[in-house]
């Protein structure tokens, strides 16, 4: 009842995605074809069907011998864990859901991951589905934070939504002529790599929110039916930029940058809105923000909440060990070093990061 699709295997990935009903951008081939180009592991799709209820969740595979902390320490391509891709996902159930059903799902995929290596696996569950809910069972399930949607139902609705700040804003950046177009060639991603990497230089992010070129053109090619750039032209010159995603009636925002000289234009808070009138007349239902930075309610998280401010989706995340008993030993292993924190909430844990000892630092 239980299969398991490659990255090579796109047609029929993307077949299976598309069956099911709610399916969104982040569970197709394309887009996890761009991460894996960015390191993070080689990407499979499991399917499950009983004849009653089916299931399909897409996952990065992970070798730990190739993890910098256990390099020397244990084989290569023995032990793996699993980790939705970048964003959001986690198992999709749909036809008879009970909960006997959910039960033979969960014993036959840990039976699978066990015999196959697998040792954990983290999930970040999509807010807009709420596929969390079903699946209390099967993962140790934490909600962590709100995220930020729009409805796309009319631009009157989009414009209603907004607060007071945000009107104003939007109404700033056209009184001052900026002007929002979309497009997709290679000369715009070009624009946006180096707008994108000057706004993470000013935000001292960490060196993995830095793409290279592979993922940009992974983007551009491998999922062009499914992304368009978003940009805000002020006197001839590009000021913001957005990857935005879309499928099955759903948009998504994905990487964004801007010129910091320019924010006083409010590029961005027009373009989102420009993005969700395109939705509306192109017959799409709902744009997703996200949240916060590490799922806080920060800065991020009230620009986007300036959006809608009754937006009530819900972050959670999801954690299982399949073999507890090699769990355990990785986490031994680093206590080795002396590096590992153990009252760290990371998981899985035995991937946390190392400390400096006495200082109190954390460092990759």
């Amino acid at each position: 009842m239980l299969s398991v699709i490659p990255i090579d295997e796109a047609e029929k990935w993307d077949a299976i995605v598309h069956s099911f009903k709610e399916y969104d951008a982040y569970y197709l081939s394309g887009y996890s074809k761009a991460f894996q180009l960015h390191g993070d592991g080689k990407p499979h799709v499991f399917y499950y069907d009983d004849g009653k209820m089916r299931a399909m969740n897409v996952v990065m595979k992970r070798d730990v011998g190739q993890d910098e902390k256990f390099v020397g320490k244990i084989p290569k391509d023995t032990y793996f864990d699993l980790a939705t891709p970048y964003g959001y996902g986690g198992f999709l159930v749909e036809g008879e859901i009970t909960e006997n059903r959910l039960k033979l799902l969960d014993k036959e995929y840990s039976t699978f991951c066990k015999d196959s290596g697998i040792i954990s696996e983290f999930v970040r569950f999509q807010p807009m589905l709420r596929n969390s809910k079903a699946l209390g069972d099967v993962y140790d399930i934490m909600n962590l934070s709100k995220t930020i949607s729009i409805a796309l139902d009319s631009r009157e609705q989009i414009w209603n939504n907004l607060n007071s700040k945000n009107r104003n804003m939007v109404r700033k950046a056209q009184k001052s002529s900026v002007k929002i177009y979309w497009g997709r060639n290679a000369e715009l991603y070009e624009e946006f790599v180096q707008m994108y990497n000057a706004t993470m230089d000013k935000d001292n992010a960490s060196y993995y929110y830095y793409f290279g070129d592979e993922f940009y053109n992974s983007i551009l090619n491998d999922f062009k039916y499914n992304a368009l750039m978003f940009y805000a032209v002020y006197q001839s010159e590009k000021i913001a930029m957005s990857i935005i995603l879309f499928a099955n009636k759903q948009i998504h925002y994905h990487l964004s940058a801007s010129s910091r000289e320019y924010q006083h234009l409010a590029p961005t808070n027009l373009l989102l809105y420009e993005v969700a009138c395109w939705g509306s007349e192109n017959g799409y239902k709902t744009f997703h923000l996200g949240g916060g930075v590490g799922s806080s309610e920060d800065s991020l998280y009230k620009f986007k909440s300036s959006f809608n401010r009754n937006s009530d989706n819900t972050f959670a995340i999801g954690r299982k060990i399949f073999d507890k008993g090699k769990y355990k030993e990785l986490i031994e292993i680093r206590k080795v070093d002396g590096g590992i924190d153990t009252n760290s909430n990371f998981f899985p844990q035995y991937r946390a990061e190392f400390i400096i000892s006495g200082m109190g630092d954390r460092v990759l």
